[in-house]
C-alpha cells in the first residue's frame, strides 16, 4: 500500500462508491491526477429516487442528478468521463483499456492506484419473451426516462411487477400513485426476503387491502404477446395480463471485468477484498455494489448492495490509496423501505439467517406506540428483537409502523455496531415529549421483556412452541376475548386471577397471552409468585394473527 498519494488514480464507475472515493482522494491529495470512466450518461445519481420519478412524485429527473462531469471538475479538478467504458485492466503495466461510445475509439490509460466500481446489474433470466416491448428493468436515469415513457405512450392501466423487494415494492407504490393496477409475483413466500414472514405480514394485508393482487410462492416461467397486451406465465399455469412489466427479481455484482484481469472472485459473485478495500491485487480496489463484504453478525461473505455502505467504502479506499490507515468493519445490512403508509426496517441478521448458519439466539416481540397513547395520533411499533441468550448482543432487529420504525431501527443499529447488549437497550436514554415518544420507549420495553426472560423473571416462549395439548392462558377482558382468541385458549382475565387460581394446573406449564404482551406479563408474574409454572407469549394475539 501506497506511503503517499498516488501520481494517478483511475476508478472505473461513478454514483456512490466511486465519486464519494474521488471526491474523498481530492480532499487528501491536491497533486494526485483523478480519473472517473463512467459508461453511462450520468457518473452521480440518485438511483434511489428512480421509482418516485416514475411516479411522479419528483416531477423533474434533473434533480436525480447529483453531480456534473462540471462540476466534479469545477470543485474537485476531477476529470469525468461519461460514455467512456473500461473494457480491459493490464494489471502488470498498470493499465486500462477504455472505449470512448461517443465516438467509437479506443485509448489507454495508465494508472498508479485504480479503483473498481462498476455497480451491479438488474438480474434477467432467459425466459421465452423476456425481451418484448413493454418489460423493463429499473436501474439508472435512462432506465426511468424510457418506462415513464411508455407509461404515457400506452396509457398503462394494469401492471406486473416481479419481485417482491425494496424496488418492486416501490414501483408497486408509486403505480399505484398513477392509478395503474398491481399484481405482484414473488417466489418466495413472503415479499421482502430479507425480513421474516411474520414481519410482513401487516404490510401484505394492507397491500391487499389497496387493491394489490400478490401473488407469493409463484414463478414466472416467460412472456406472451396478444395485440397491445402482455401476458406473464407463471409455472402454476396461471397467466396475468399487463401493459407493463417490471422485472425487479434482484442484482448482480458487475465483476465481469474483474473476473477478466484475474481478480479473486467469491462464492457470491462480487470482486473479494480486505478489509482496506484492497482486491487480490495491491494496486487494485473495489467498492460499491459490485463486491464481497464481510457480514457483521454472521461473520460470512455477502453482496449487500446498499448506498450508505458503498459510500463508506469509497471514503475508505481513498485513505489507504493516499497512505491514510482505515479499515471497513463489514455491514450490517441496515435497510428501510416505505411501501404506501407503511415504514419496514430493520438491521443486523433475520431469524431465518441465525437459523441457516446455527447461531444461537432469542428473540421477542414488542408492540408498542410510536408516542404516548393519550396523545393524538398514536400508531403502534411492530418491533422484533434478536439477541444472544448467554450475553443479551443484540443480533438483529425488524420494524413495522406508520411511524417512528426508522428510528427505532436506527438506535439498534448504533448499538451493534458498538457490540451492544439487551441491557444498553433497556438502560437507553431516548428523547420524549408527548408527540415524539413515552418515558418508556418501545425501544426501553423490547429491552426489559428481554431481560426478563433471560433472568427468567419472565420467561417468553412463542407461538411456534406451543401444541394442542399446551394449557393457553388468555388474560384480557371477556369482550376481547370473545371477539378474537386462539383455539383451546381459557379466558380469565387479570383482574379475576387472583380468586381463581384454583381453576389452574399446578403440574403443567401454563402459556399466558393478551393483546400484545404487557397485561400477560403482569399475569406470568402474579402467577409465577404463587408457584405455577407460567411462561408469557411473546408479542401476545398481535403476533399470533401474523403468523396465521
Amino acid at each position: 500500500m501506497p506511503k503517499t498519494p498516488p501520481n494517478k488514480l483511475i476508478i472505473i464507475g461513478g454514483v456512490a462508491g466511486g465519486a464519494s472515493c474521488a471526491t474523498r482522494a481530492r480532499r487528501l491529495s491536491e497533486t494526485t491526477e483523478i480519473i472517473i470512466l463512467e459508461r453511462g450518461p450520468h457518473v452521480s445519481f440518485a438511483n434511489c429516487g428512480l421509482p418516485y420519478f416514475v411516479g411522479n412524485i419528483i416531477k423533474n429527473d434533473q434533480d436525480l442528478i447529483l453531480a456534473t462531469p462540471e462540476t466534479f471538475k469545477t470543485r474537485y479538478n476531477i476529470d469525468v468521463r461519461t460514455m467512456n467504458e473500461a473494457i480491459a485492466i493490464d494489471k502488470e503495466k498498470k493499465i486500462v483499456t477504455v472505449k470512448n461510445h461517443l465516438d467509437g475509439t479506443t485509448y489507454e490509460e495508465r494508472y498508479d492506484a485504480l479503483v473498481l466500481s462498476p455497480g451491479a446489474s438488474p438480474i434477467k433470466p432467459p425466459l421465452p419473451g423476456i425481451d418484448l416491448p413493454g418489460i423493463f428493468t429499473l436501474r439508472t436515469v435512462p432506465d426511468s426516462q424510457t418506462v415513464k415513457k411508455w407509461i404515457q405512450q400506452t396509457q398503462a392501466k394494469q401492471a406486473v411487477v416481479i419481485g417482491g423487494g425494496y424496488i418492486g415494492m416501490e414501483m408497486v407504490e408509486n403505480f399505484l400513485h398513477l392509478g395503474i393496477k398491481v399484481t405482484v409475483i414473488e417466489r418466495n413466500t413472503n415479499i421482502l426476503g430479507t425480513f421474516d414472514p411474520e414481519m410482513v405480514t401487516p404490510i401484505e394485508n394492507n397491500l391487499r387491502q389497496n387493491g394489490v393482487a400478490l401473488e407469493t410462492s409463484e414463478s414466472v416461467t416467460g412472456f406472451e404477446k396478444a395485440d397491445t397486451t402482455l401476458h406473464v406465465k407463471t409455472e402454476s399455469g396461471k397467466s396475468f395480463p399487463a401493459d407493463i412489466v417490471i422485472l425487479a427479481i434482484g442484482v448482480r455484482p458487475e465483476s465481469t471485468l474483474a473476473c477478466e484481469s484475474g481478480l479473486e472472485i467469491g462464492q457470491r459473485g462480487g470482486i473479494r477484498i480486505n478489509d482496506k478495500m484492497q482486491t487480490s491485487d495491491p494496486n487494485i480496489w473495489a467498492v460499491g455494489d459490485a463486491i464481497e463484504v464481510k457480514d457483521w453478525i454472521t461473520g460470512e461473505w455477502a453482496v449487500i448492495p446498499l448506498a450508505g455502505p458503498a459510500n463508506r467504502q469509497g471514503r475508505i479506499a481513498a485513505d489507504n490509496i493516499c497512505g491514510q490507515e482505515a479499515t471497513f468493519r463489514g455491514t450490517q445490512g441496515t435497510s428501510v423501505c416505505g411501501i404506501l403508509n407503511l415504514t419496514a426496517a430493520g438491521t443486523g441478521a433475520s431469524e431465518k439467517t441465525l437459523r441457516r448458519t446455527g447461531i444461537t439466539y432469542e428473540k421477542i416481540y414488542a408492540h408498542r406506540g410510536n408516542h404516548v397513547g393519550y396523545y393524538p395520533g398514536a400508531k403502534t411499533i411492530s418491533l422484533k428483537l434478536l439477541f444472544s441468550p448467554t450475553d443479551g448482543k443484540i443480533l438483529g432487529a425488524q420494524a413495522v409502523s406508520e411511524a417512528g420504525a426508522e428510528k427505532r431501527i436506527d438506535v439498534i443499529a448504533m448499538l451493534i455496531q458498538k457490540n451492544g447488549t439487551i441491557h444498553d437497550l433497556a438502560e437507553a436514554e431516548l428523547c420524549y415529549a408527548p408527540q415524539y415518544g413515552a418515558a418508556k420507549d418501545p425501544l426501553n420495553i423490547a429491552g426489559m421483556i428481554a431481560e426478563n426472560h433471560l433472568s427468567n423473571l419472565t420467561p417468553t416462549v412463542h407461538w411456534e412452541d406451543i401444541d394442542k395439548e399446551s394449557f393457553l392462558l388468555d388474560v384480557r377482558n371477556q369482550l376481547s376475548y370473545e371477539k378474537k382468541h386462539v383455539p383451546n385458549a381459557i379466558n380469565i382475565p387479570l383482574e379475576d386471577l387472583r380468586t381463581r387460581l384454583h381453576e389452574l394446573p399446578k403440574n403443567q406449564p401454563i402459556y399466558v397471552y393478551c393483546n400484545v404482551g404487557q397485561t400477560s406479563h403482569n399475569a406470568t408474574r402474579l402467577l409465577r409468585n404463587q408457584g405455577l409454572q407460567a411462561k408469557n407469549i411473546s408479542g401476545g394475539i398481535t403476533t399470533w394473527l401474523a403468523k396465521n
